[in-house]
C-alpha cells in the first residue's frame, strides 16, 4: 500500500502537499484467517476495499502525532468535500495555530510561540508588535488569496485524498481487534526496516481507523474517525480580526 495513509497525510498537514509516495508491502505470510467480512480475503485485498471506502467518504477527521523529518507535531482536523475544515496544528516547541474554513473564508488563531517560530530572522520589535496583534486573536482572510491558497488547499477532502486510490499493497493480515471500540482487523506492512500497522473497521463500510509507523526515524500514529459527519466549521464568535483589510 502506498505510504499515504500516514506518511503522504501528515505531510499534507505539516507541509500542505499532496499524497506521494509508494510503499511495497512486506510479503504476506501465512495466518489465520478470522471469520467475517473479510473471510478469504487477503490482505492486500482488504487493504483495496479500505482504500476504496475512504477514498468515497464525504468528510472525516484526522488526529494524531507525528513526527516528520525529525519534526514532532500533532494534529487535529476535520475535512470536508466542499472545502470546509476545523482544527489545529501544533509543532513541538514551535507552537500551535488553530484553523477553520467555512464557505470562501479562511479563519486562524495562532499562540505566542506559533507567531514567534514563524518569525525567525526577523527584527524584535517586528516581532513582538506581531505578537501583541495576533496571539491567541482569531484572523480572517479570503481563502482565494495568495497567502491562504495553500492552507485553504488543505481543508479539502479531495485534495487531501487525490491520490489514495493509486495503491498496490501486499499486506499481511494479521489479528482482529478494536479501535475506540470498532472492531478491527489488522494490516502489516514493511519498507526495508520500517514497519507499518493499519487498522481497518470490519462492521459498516471498511473505513481506515488507524494508521501506525514504526519507523525510527518518522515514527507516529494517526486515527481516522468521524466519517461523513458535518464539519463543525463555524464561524468563530467575538471579534475577529481582518487581515486582508490590514493590508490594504
Amino acid at each position: 500500500m502506498r505510504r499515504t495513509a500516514l506518511a503522504a497525510l501528515c505531510l499534507a498537514a505539516a507541509a500542505i502537499t499532496g499524497l506521494t509516495g509508494c510503499l511495497p508491502g512486506a510479503e504476506p505470510k501465512a495466518a489465520a484467517e478470522p471469520e467475517g467480512p473479510f473471510a478469504g480475503l487477503t490482505g492486500g485485498e482488504i487493504a483495496d476495499r479500505a482504500v476504496e471506502a475512504t477514498s468515497n467518504a464525504s468528510s472525516l477527521r484526522m488526529r494524531g502525532d507525528i513526527t516528520e523529518d525529525g519534526q514532532p507535531m500533532s494534529l487535529d482536523m476535520a475535512l470536508d468535500r466542499k472545502g470546509r475544515c476545523a482544527g489545529s496544528m501544533a509543532l513541538k516547541k514551535e507552537g500551535k495555530a488553530d484553523l477553520i474554513k467555512s464557505a470562501d473564508t479562511l479563519y486562524m488563531r495562532y499562540d505566542e510561540a506559533f507567531l514567534r517560530a514563524q518569525s525567525k530572522g526577523e527584527p524584535k520589535a517586528e516581532t513582538d508588535a506581531a505578537v501583541d496583534m495576533l496571539a491567541g486573536k482569531w484572523t480572517k482572510m479570503s481563502a482565494k488569496g495568495t497567502d491562504a491558497k495553500d492552507m485553504a488547499g488543505f481543508c479539502d477532502l479531495d485534495t487531501v485524498l487525490a491520490d489514495f486510490d493509486d495503491v498496490s499493497s501486499d499486506a499481511a493480515r494479521g489479528k482482529t481487534t478494536t479501535v475506540d471500540g470498532v472492531p478491527a482487523i489488522v494490516l502489516n506492512e514493511k519498507d526495508g526496516a520500517d514497519r507499518y500497522t493499519l487498522y481497518v473497521a470490519t462492521e459498516g463500510k471498511p473505513y481506515l481507523l488507524k494508521v501506525v509507523s514504526h519507523s525510527a526515524k518518522d515514527p507516529g500514529t494517526v486515527t481516522f474517525t468521524d466519517y461523513d459527519k458535518p464539519v463543525p466549521a463555524e464561524t468563530p464568535k467575538g471579534q475577529v480580526l481582518d487581515l486582508d483589510a490590514l493590508a490594504g
